[in-house]
């Protein structure tokens, strides 16, 4: 039975860590089937990267991006299969967008990890090594640091790639744009400026070449029916339409993630309580902030559990 007043969030890229998703697999087997399904897939010892790493090799993008989603579903079905849990809306960060679709039964769990592979290596190869940036932006308004971008671009790409909310925005362009934004950024008052550790800028024009690549990978993907709305990266708004799925997530690539407006959306759709699905507790404190009327927890671990049923 659908919980009406319940939405299901998924966490994006950096909620990754060695281990994760191995306490469930040897309490359930609900979760060791989808591991074992994600190793089949993909045909290589995936599950293994989780729960052993090395966490150089987790933190590859080709290698986070589909570890992370299948954490998630392995950590939904236990939820699922274990409660009655059942959301009225889905929304995710990023790669997180994937997971929320394969919840809502529009994509299958062995496409989306292949598509997520090939995504992750499309971004990794759509910028050179050490010609891209990220920042985090702390303390300006969404418009402020639009503006600032504007400013610091002079004929290079830099521009908001995550509207996380509370205060927080993510930037992201060529190294130099990035550096002149930043400085912009500390003069016009942010609270903290910091340079992110990331291997290619991700949600900007830069991401084209990896768009282009993602729309022919998705050609041949079937989107099924869903009837759980979905609140999407592009547009942090409710999507019910199988049709518009594969331009959704191809745009999503070189487009900002709309995150503060789409927690923003799940409140006003009635939405009193959001649980985070997955690795991390990322996506959990940054509701929390965005909007105290939502009550926001986790599921990662057996010991959640007990918590989420009473």
């Amino acid at each position: 039975m659908t919980n009406s007043n319940l939405a299901f969030v998924f966490p994006g890229q950096g909620s990754q860590y060695v281990g994760m998703g191995k306490d469930l697999c040897s309490q359930f087997s609900a979760a060791k089937r989808i591991f074992a399904e994600a190793d089949e897939a993909l045909g290589c010892a995936l599950s293994d990267l989780c729960f052993n790493g090395p966490e150089a090799e987790l933190k590859l993008t080709e290698n986070t991006q589909p570890a992370i989603l299948a954490a998630s579903i392995a950590a939904l079905t236990v939820l699922e299969t274990e409660t009655l849990l059942r959301p009225a809306y889905v929304a995710g960060h990023s790669l997180g967008e994937y997971s929320a679709l394969v919840a809502v039964g529009a994509l299958r769990f062995a496409d989306a990890l292949k598509i997520v592979r090939q995504r992750g290596r499309l971004m990794q190869e759509a910028v050179a090594s050490g010609e891209g940036a990220m920042a985090v932006v702390m303390g300006l308004e969404m418009d402020e640091v639009r503006s600032l971008c504007a400013t610091a671009g002079q004929g290079e790409v830099v521009s908001p790639a995550n509207f996380n909310g509370a205060g927080q925005v993510v930037i992201a362009g060529t190294k130099s744009a990035v550096s002149r934004a930043m400085t912009l950024a500390k003069e016009r008052g942010a609270k903290r400026v910091l340079a992110l550790p990331v291997s290619a800028p991700f949600h900007c024009q830069l991401m084209q070449p990896a768009a282009e690549g993602l729309e022919k990978i998705l050609r041949d993907i079937e989107v099924r029916p869903f009837s759980v709305g979905v609140i999407t990266n592009v547009d942090a708004d409710v999507n019910f339409n199988a049709d518009r799925v594969k331009s959704l997530l191809t745009e999503q690539a070189v487009r900002p993630v709309r995150w503060e407006e789409s927690v923003k959306k799940l409140a006003e759709l009635s939405c009193t309580r959001a649980l985070e699905i997955g690795p991390g507790k990322v996506l959990k404190g940054l509701i929390k902030r965005i909007e105290p009327t939502i009550e926001a927890d986790n599921f990662e671990v057996p010991q959640d559990l007990a918590r989420l049923a009473a």
